[in-house]
């Protein structure tokens, strides 16, 4: 098998957890991509021989790094999905952003539109600040709730959009540039849904942004 470029980082006979690179599909889109995530650790499975296949249960888009929950089975997956939709999931993010964020710590609150459901739905996020450097703030981000892409949106909001941010913002209007969207999701807390365990996992920043920092 050719060298990985994710990681897996936990693994028993319910999950697996693994640390994504930027650049890789969790699933694929309507394009049908593949070498998704999903697809290699499929495969990954049959090489090894376990008889199971392994759903996502929930989603980073290609741009993000950092560390996804897969569940061995359908059944499975709708108990981690549960957690989720029960908010008992804890997800912290860092998140290099345009410009120096004043506040050390806050709440957004905003409406985020749901293209699927066509409807604008409550988006919360917490954030503290780690850390000013010139031309930019590294946060930490926690989402309340999942909305999709709702830190992107939200930062964006604020005027503080995501280095290397190209779908809400447009890169060219801002002086730091970042060659993908600078979210890496660094942290994740929950309870197992089957063992009952409470489990908690990080992610190191990854080389890109760890690089930018010392610029």
């Amino acid at each position: 098998m050719a060298e990985k470029r994710y990681k897996i980082i936990y693994e028993d006979d319910w999950l697996i957890v693994v640390d994504k690179p930027s650049g890789m599909l969790v699933i694929p889109t309507p394009k049908k991509e593949r070498n998704t995530l999903t697809d290699l650790l499929n495969q990954e499975l049959d090489d090894r021989g376990v008889e199971a296949n392994v759903y996502p249960c929930h989603r980073l888009d290609r741009e993000t790094s950092g560390l996804v929950i897969y569940a061995k089975g359908k059944s499975v997956q709708s108990l981690m999905m549960d957690e989720f939709r029960k908010r008992a999931v804890k997800k912290i993010y860092t998140a290099f952003t345009q410009g120096t964020v004043d506040k050390n710590f806050d709440m957004i609150k905003s409406r985020i539109y749901n293209r699927n459901k066509h409807r604008n739905e409550l988006a919360i996020t917490k954030y503290r600040v780690i850390e000013r450097r010139r031309g930019f703030s590294i946060v930490e981000a926690q989402p309340v709730t999942g909305r999709t892409n709702q830190i992107r949106i939200q930062f964006k909001n604020i005027g503080h959009p995501l280095l290397g941010e190209s779908v809400y913002a447009f890169r060219k209007d801002f002086k730091l540039r970042f060659k993908r969207v600078a979210l890496h999701a660094q942290s994740i807390e929950f309870r197992h849904p089957v063992t009952k365990i409470r489990l908690q996992f990080t992610s190191p920043l990854p080389e890109d942004m760890e690089r930018f920092k010392r610029i």
